[in-house]
């Protein structure tokens, strides 16, 4: 799984950072990454960590799930296959041993992603939309909405949409899967009458 197998995203990036009438420097500076290397990233001549998306994704006021979403055009079929690549996550100390991997390619209604590894307890998610967290292998600790939760093999969290959440692994080689619906999605309720 090459991190040059993982799919461009700087052209979202350019599209969102134009569409927000900002410079580089200005995105650059409040994702804490220099000009050149963002220069870079939007050109596809580097490929940013997952953190450092993170980083340019709050910078853009958007998510990193978003971009990744724009690099790649829906389809109504696809396969993404166990050997499709995962791109590196890095914390707030700079570990960098837990991956990524987008289960749902291209800007689709519904966003999938497995982590596997490391995974950054300090950073919070906060989604428009509900999503779950689904242990396949090892053990996660969850807080949402100010309680926390233990999750062992085959246990799922669901998260309502606007509930401040976050999450890490509690032993080697966990693997979690993240599944929720798009933020670009408006999701209504329905009352049945």
């Amino acid at each position: 799984m090459s991190e040059a197998d993982t799919p461009l995203v700087g052209p979202g990036i350019r599209r969102r950072r134009r569409a927000l009438e900002m410079t580089l420097a200005e995105v650059a500076g409040r994702a804490g990454l220099s000009v050149p290397f963002l220069s870079q990233i939007e050109n596809g001549r580097s490929r940013p960590s997952m953190g450092s998306l993170q980083r340019i994704a709050d910078a853009l006021g958007t998510s990193a799930v978003q971009l990744l979403s724009t690099a790649e055009a829906p389809r109504p079929v696809d396969v993404v296959r166990h050997s499709s690549a995962a791109v590196r996550e890095t914390g707030t100390q700079g570990e960098s041993d837990g991956r990524m991997r987008p289960l749902v390619r291209g800007h689709q209604r519904l966003h999938a992603l497995e982590f596997t590894g490391a995974h950054d307890w300090g950073r919070e998610f906060r989604h428009r939309n509900d999503e779950i967290l689904y242990v396949a292998d090892g053990s996660a600790e969850v807080e949402a909405d100010g309680n926390f939760y233990r999750l062992e093999q085959g246990d799922t969290l669901y998260c309502a949409g606007g509930l401040v959440h976050r999450w890490r692994p509690i032993e080697p080689h966990t693997r979690v899967l993240v599944v929720g619906i798009a933020d670009h999605v408006q999701a209504t309720d329905e009352q049945a009458g």
